[in-house]
């Protein structure tokens, strides 16, 4: 069968190269950046340009040394670790500075016990299996309120410190508690935040692809 395109009946931009430069130049003529530290417009502006909406920059929380650490870890080969697939899935491999492993623990065979046991979601269970990789890591919520509260608690009870927190949490139970709690947290790890119900895997994952390279 030979394929044909189907006739134009639109007028609309099909350049993928173009789409790609038309929609960056499109988010910095209508965020507001200003309020960003310096180094993380980038990161900004690629999580517009995952969810579409240039108002995220009013509701973003960026730690002033979120960018120099999170990046600075994983040029030294530091793991990603994530609260769902679809975060892991969304990960650019091409973009990871030292081939970095990225992680997710949800579909480990001990986590619908633990869960169980805790009376808890699997995805916060899951996270207690990321001890013995967490030390140093960059670590990534885009799904799961309970996993980055289950988090901050192992860290508030002397556990491993990750070098970068990516919390975008999405959701109307807890989603927005959980990101005003990281804004909060009494230990200064570098974090990545927004603020409200809004976040979602696309964003936590678009947030790491903009950390792993400096690159647009």
């Amino acid at each position: 069968m030979t394929l044909q395109r189907p006739t134009r009946h639109y007028d609309y931009v099909d350049s993928g190269s173009d789409i790609y430069d038309d929609s960056f130049a499109t988010i910095r003529a209508e965020a507001d950046l200003s309020r960003l530290p310096a180094d993380a417009e980038k990161v900004a502006v690629r999580m517009v340009h995952a969810c579409g909406q240039t108002d995220l920059t009013t509701d973003l929380s960026i730690h002033d040394h979120l960018v120099t650490s999170a990046r600075g870890a994983l040029q030294a080969g530091a793991p990603i670790i994530t609260d769902a697939t679809m975060v892991a899935s969304g990960v650019t491999r091409a973009r990871l500075p030292a081939d970095n492993e990225v992680m997710c623990f949800l579909r480990d065979e001990r986590v619908p016990g633990l869960a169980a046991a805790w009376s808890t979601t699997r995805s916060a269970a899951a996270v207690s299996l990321w001890a013995d990789h967490l030390e140093g890591a960059v670590v990534a919520f885009g799904n799961a309120p309970t996993a980055l509260f289950h988090l901050l608690e192992m860290l508030l009870d002397g556990g491993p410190r990750p070098a970068a927190i990516i919390g975008t949490p999405v959701g109307f139970i807890g989603a927005s508690e959980s990101k005003q709690a990281l804004e909060n947290f009494s230990l200064d790890i570098p974090f990545l935040t927004v603020h409200g119900r809004r976040g979602g895997s696309a964003m936590a994952a678009s947030a790491i692809n903009a950390l792993a390279q400096e690159k647009e």
